[in-house]
């Protein structure tokens, strides 16, 4: 089977229109790092349109920091890709033409380097998750255990983190009379720009005071929001679009008609008039605070509850009406955290989420959603929970999502059944965790594991009440049972 590619396009039916723009003519303007599939049925559609509606300068020179699986999925097809946007019984295709090429980091390190600090290069962005950031999850600082960021404090000839390329970079531009490119993070930590300012800015100043401040004055870190669903491909996915496309498509992505990003309107450098799902703002933090806690704290808890309960998709846990009860409680909870700006309707925000969560054609895994939940649960469950416990709330539905998450540090869900918990500090909670012979030892042990919880949370003697009450719950009747056990109360 041919592969999808510049030669193979006349092959593709007619109902899927190739880019409208020439992609020979286009100039690489965004360097994006950590090219996965949610860059690209996001950011990397944004700039599409932007070269659809005639503005050649925001083509994409994507890098992967670790593994060559997407350069070697989007080379051979001159990165090109099919877009599915599903709902329901619709599905749309779109081809996608905007990332021109992609950098294996650790093969090429010079070549990042090069991309970064070109004069072509205005914007850099990226979705490298949590701990790709290299910050301790409960002090924002650089992570100076972890090998990777020690050996970019050393020196920054090779660069091995996303901080040590942009700081290595930026020393390039400067060097060289440039100014900087203007950084956006794309990943769900609160204060996103603000973490990665200080992580650039830190790590610079290890190196070189001047460069420091040179980054301080003239750089931009804006904070921004992102939202859309996209669900990991599978060889299924892969094999049908295959049949549909009459060549083989194995960069493709799918994902939601729904897609927005927020983004502070602070910008170093050159910016593309931004179209439709892009909204340029004063202040983000209102609408990333409310995304976090209503949007992402829901999946959190739907992932582990559903998870233990051996449910594999985010519609099937709604399926149950015990669930749908849980996710509605865990709302009402942390709405009352936030402080929404004027735009946002927050009773339709629910419920538009709630549809989101129900579109069964995005099969969105459970498992997919709980990878990674040490460096999530702080910003999307622990956040509210000690603000409502700060004014004298409840926390039932919060502090029943933790407790699946503590139940879920164990490997093996209701059924006995085993799987990997995919997690960087998964080995230290191991650890935490090994001593400890009842609910109560293991909720002590979680709230003392200071790299999760912050410190005002660890004595408090509500949360710890609640989360032994609910894992107790858990271990004995399982995830179906402390659900419908909630839901009784």
């Amino acid at each position: 089977m041919s592969r999808l590619s510049i030669t193979t396009l006349a092959q593709l039916p007619a109902d899927i229109t190739p880019p409208a723009y020439d992609r020979a003519a286009v100039t690489c303007g965004v360097v994006h790092i950590g090219i996965g599939a949610f860059h690209r049925a996001h950011q990397a559609v944004v700039f599409d349109d932007a070269l659809n509606a005639g503005d050649l300068r925001w083509g994409v020179i994507a890098a992967s920091l670790r593994s060559p699986g997407v350069r070697d999925q989007m080379q051979p097809q001159d990165g090109l890709y099919t877009m599915l946007v599903r709902d329901g019984a619709t599905e749309r295709a779109r081809l996608i033409g905007a990332v021109r090429h992609v950098i294996v980091a650790p093969e090429e390190p010079q070549a990042l380097l090069a991309a970064l600090a070109s004069p072509d290069t205005h914007i850099v962005t990226l979705t490298i998750t949590e701990k790709g950031y290299k910050l301790d999850p409960a002090t924002g600082m650089l992570n100076e255990s972890d090998p990777q960021l020690a050996a970019d404090l050393i020196s920054l000839d090779s660069p091995q983190t996303a901080p040590g390329y942009l700081v290595a970079a930026l020393a390039l531009r400067r060097a060289a009379g440039l100014a900087p490119f203007t950084a956006i993070s794309c990943d769900n930590l609160p204060h996103n720009g603000a973490r990665l300012r200080n992580a650039v800015l830190e790590l610079a100043r290890r190196h070189d005071a001047g460069l420091a401040d040179w980054i301080a004055e003239h750089g931009a870190f804006p904070e921004t929001m992102v939202d859309r669903i996209v669900p990991a491909t599978t060889p299924e996915d892969i094999a049908m679009q295959t049949e549909r496309l009459g060549v083989e498509d194995r960069a493709m992505v799918k994902t939601e008609p729904f897609l927005q990003w927020v983004i502070e309107d602070r910008f170093c450098n050159l910016r593309p008039d931004f179209g439709a799902g892009v909204q340029l703002t004063a202040a983000v933090a209102p609408w990333e605070e409310a995304k976090l806690r209503l949007l992402n704290g829901a999946h959190s808890g739907i992932a582990y509850l559903g998870g233990l309960a051996g449910i594999d998709h985010v519609h099937e846990v709604l399926a149950l009406p015990e669930a749908r009860h849980f996710v509605e409680r865990l709302w009402d909870e942390a709405e009352t955290t936030l402080s929404p700006p004027a735009e946002l309707d927050v009773a339709a925000y629910r419920r538009e989420l709630m549809a989101r969560f129900d579109n069964p054609t995005l099969r969105h895994r459970t498992r997919q959603i709980a990878m990674d939940g040490s460096q999530k649960l702080p910003q999307r469950l622990l956040a509210p929970i000690a603000a409502r416990l700060e004014a004298g709330q409840g926390i039932d539905a919060l502090s029943l999502a933790v407790a699946a998450w503590i139940r879920w540090q164990a490997g093996r869900d209701d059924e006995g059944d085993t799987y990997k918990v995919d997690d960087p500090l998964a080995a230290l909670l191991a650890g935490a965790l090994e001593s400890a012979r009842t609910p109560s030892d293991r909720v002590a042990a979680i709230l003392s594991f200071d790299a999760v919880v912050p410190p005002e949370l660890a004595e408090d003697a509500q949360l710890n009440a609640s989360l032994t009450h609910w894992l107790t719950m858990i271990e004995t009747r399982g995830a179906k049972g402390a659900l419908m056990a909630f839901v009784s109360r």
